[in-house]
């Protein structure tokens, strides 16, 4: 669960740890006090805690950094207000420098070096031992007291990121404290996003802690995260006038027989997204279980013709390749054939397994208008090594999209959206229940409904991907990609709805 100051979420910004650094730098350099960043930290912390708990025994253990005066300021605020606390040094406290040094000079409370702690003596312990620019893993005493913590029946809370975890990669190798909240400031870091770290930080708080406008200039974010309020959505007025061929057509390929239910759910989902004619497109072994049981979208047959003049004969504004469609030299053939007719392409599954044998034949072809939606296995045929040389998800499917020039979605429990420029989201937004299988292909059809509504390819991936997500919150227990498609036209509708609001509540302010 995300939680970030309100005037941070249309375009919230992604930071890595030198980043962050080169924004709190700007501050100071714009007039704001580096101990006043401190304080700030400090008191975010302080008040995150006080609005999820009531006043407790109170361990805080700080380093010999930043991070640890970012628990003295948040020691000093819990004292203040009643709260029984004791703090635990990493180190001489004698050694600590600059800002941290004055915060712990205001603390007035007992300090005990860090191997006196206990975890039994208390009720809730504060990790502000090393915060994200820790990049080695932990050992020593600072392991020896994370693991007592981590076994202990107490709330553990983490300042900034939990210690041994690395703020940019997300790794977190060795002994790593297991956060039931995590306090963060200014900006999310891909340690709040990714796995195995996001697990391992619990609830994330994000404050504003004073850094002055313009900061961007020297610390530009490294993604967004995807909201609600940056969706791109298509225009759906009540017009007499409107007609199917003004929603757009979508063409769908589905595979052979027994193996089409992959394809019906894409293309039942590009319904549900507002496509006004949606075309499956099936191989004659197929055709009449496909005519069976598809009963919302059209179903043609692909006769001698090539791929390419099929979709022609449809006018198809957009395509979906891949769900279901069967591992062959045809749907190579097939994928080829659609690229160069230059429509805006859904590339999934099969689609990029199949080029597995053969990626650059696939990234020769390749334009700005496909969008590419692999998992991590299949991103590993076709960029191997990719993810495991990067440092994170979200600098491989840049990377990616860099290199095959086309819109790259890496899903995972935060996917990765990314842009040939280097531009890229991350999506956060999505629930444990949408993995089920078939997931992928209504996600598939979604950006697909999209891009046949003329949405540009970046904006469909981010915008369907969010959706997508949306859709997953409203899954009761049990439920299936079915079940999620019928979810569709209920969270579009309420984006549609909130888009509406929006707009006269900005006539009415102006």
């Amino acid at each position: 669960m995300f939680k970030h100051a309100a005037d941070e979420l249309p375009g919230y910004g992604i930071l890595d740890v030198e980043r962050m650094r080169k924004a709190d730098a700007f501050a100071v350099q714009s007039g704001v006090a580096s101990l006043a960043l401190m304080e700030r930290a400090g008191e975010s912390v302080a008040h995150a805690i006080m609005r999820r708990w009531g006043p407790r025994r109170v361990a805080v253990l700080c380093g010999p950094g930043n991070n640890g005066g970012d628990g003295y300021a948040a020691a000093c605020v819990l004292a203040a207000q009643g709260w029984p606390v004791t703090l635990f040094q990493f180190g001489e406290r004698s050694r600590l420098q600059g800002d941290a040094a004055q915060m712990a000079q205001r603390w007035t409370g007992p300090v005990e070096p860090l191997d006196a702690f206990r975890p039994g003596a208390f009720e809730m312990v504060i990790d502000a031992l090393f915060g994200a620019g820790l990049s080695r893993p932990l050992d020593g005493d600072g392991a020896a007291v994370i693991s007592a913590v981590n076994s202990a029946a107490l709330v553990r809370v983490a300042v900034d990121v939990p210690s041994g975890v690395n703020g940019d990669s997300a790794k977190a190798d060795g002994v790593v404290f297991d956060a039931a909240l995590t306090a963060t400031f200014h900006r999310l870091k891909p340690a709040h996003l990714f796995e195995p770290a996001r697990s391992l930080c619990g609830e994330i708080s994000c404050a504003d802690i004073g850094i002055p406008p313009g900061w961007q200039a020297d610390a530009p974010p490294l993604a967004r995260l995807s909201h609600l309020a940056g969706l791109s959505l298509p225009d759906m007025p009540h017009q007499s006038a409107a007609h199917k061929h003004q929603r757009g057509r979508l063409c769908v390929l589905a595979g052979g027989a027994g193996a089409t239910s992959a394809a019906r759910l894409s293309a039942e989902a590009g319904l549900a997204m507002g496509a006004g004619l949606v075309t499956l497109l099936c191989p004659p072994s197929s055709l009449m279980e496909a005519t069976g049981v598809a009963l919302p979208v059209m179903t043609r047959a692909l006769r001698e013709e090539s791929f390419a003049e099929a979709l022609t004969h449809h006018r198809a504004d957009a395509c979906v390749l891949g769900p279901g469609a069967g591992l062959g030299e045809r749907l190579k053939d097939r994928v080829i054939e659609a690229l160069k007719t230059g429509i805006a392409l859904v590339l999934d599954a099969d689609a990029l397994s199949v080029f597995a044998d053969a990626p650059s034949r696939l990234m020769d072809a390749l334009h700005g208008k496909a969008v590419l939606t692999p998992h991590s296995g299949e991103f590993e045929r076709l960029f191997p090594g990719l993810l495991n040389q990067s440092v994170s998800p979200l600098d491989a499917a840049k990377h990616a999209a860099a290199a095959s020039g086309a819109i790259v979605l890496l899903k995972g429990p935060a996917s990765v959206i990314a842009a040939p420029n280097g531009e890229a989201f991350i999506n956060a937004h999505a629930s444990a229940r949408l993995a089920t299988a078939g997931s992928g292909d209504v996600l598939a059809g979604m950006i697909g409904g999209l891009l046949a509504q003329r949405i540009g390819p970046f904006e469909a991936t981010v915008s369907a991907a969010w959706l997508h997500g949306q859709a997953g919150f409203l899954l009761p227990p049990g439920a299936n990609a079915q079940d999620l498609t019928r979810q569709i036209p209920v969270v579009l509708g309420a984006a549609l709805d909130e888009r509406a609001r929006q707009r006269v509540l900005g006539w009415l302010l102006r």
